[in-house]
């Protein structure tokens, strides 16, 4: 199955450029949910303005070259890794995510659009499809029933649903639905194939539709916040906030006493 190209059976019912067309419209979809909530949240405004304060409390300039190292490095090691959540399960389940997530999303362009003409097979863009699919599903399930802060720390149930989570169960539907869809399909049973297809065109939709109202905007936002508070460290401004007291700790180990589980 992994070496199973669904988008390329598709094509014998669907026309490829109705399937480009639809890749296309959701990421019109990306770009004006994002720059509607931008407007309408002024998130924008509010980083414009935080680097000019920034930028007169600055007590060194920076070159363009240690900018662009320090951007570079924050690209790599913070984003890349997501270091912000330091080392442990939550960090492990938003790499495997993250990194399946990007890996199915490109894997289904470059097979929409370069693999569903007549004759054409491949194995390896189809199994990174299905490899991402199955990434994103552990990382994701993972995080819903076990790492969440309100199901961990808060002790509510892994049932409830909040605004906050249409983006984390959207992209997992996709998934999901994605590999049922393509094990129906290879297994020929054609009737449960076309309804895994139906629920995974509608869970794009609904993943890349309601970018305004999910966390999906958050995943550009978050990107240009580490860079602007790593340039502010380096050149001094720091956020207008105290630097790090330099004391010696005096009051016993505090909360390393236990595994971190208070947000």
């Amino acid at each position: 199955m992994l070496q199973n190209n669904p988008f390329l059976n598709l094509a014998e019912f669907v026309s490829p450029y109705a399937m480009q067309s639809f890749i296309i419209a959701m990421m019109v979809l990306i770009a004006a949910g994002t720059i509607i909530q931008m407007i309408h949240h002024k998130n924008v405004t509010y980083f414009l303005n935080n680097a000019k304060k920034a930028k007169l409390s600055a007590t060194k300039e920076l070159s363009a070259g240690e900018k662009a190292a320090i951007i570079a490095k924050t690209t790599v090691v913070d984003i890349g890794t997501t270091s912000e959540l330091g080392m442990g399960k939550r960090r492990l389940a938003h790499v495997l995510g993250m990194y399946g997530t990007i890996l199915f999303w490109v894997s289904s362009a470059v097979l929409v659009f370069c693999y569903t003409s007549e004759g054409s097979s491949t194995t390896v863009w189809s199994t990174l499809w299905h490899v991402g699919a199955i990434l994103t599903c552990l990382g994701g399930f993972w995080f819903w029933f076990f790492l969440r802060v309100d199901v961990s720390a808060e002790a509510f149930p892994w049932y409830r649903i909040i605004k906050a989570d249409l983006f984390v169960l959207a992209l997992l539907a996709c998934s999901t639905f994605g590999l049922a869809w393509s094990y129906f399909q290879y297994s020929s049973q054609m009737g449960l194939s076309y309804l895994f297809l139906a629920l995974f065109v509608v869970a794009n939709i609904v993943l890349f539709g309601g970018v305004y109202w999910s966390k999906f905007a958050h995943m550009f936002y978050k990107p240009g916040a580490a860079i602007q508070k790593n340039l502010a460290e380096a050149d001094g401004s720091r956020d207008n906030l105290p630097p790090p007291a330099d004391a010696p700790e005096q009051f016993g180990l505090g909360i390393k006493r236990e595994e971190p589980k208070h947000y």
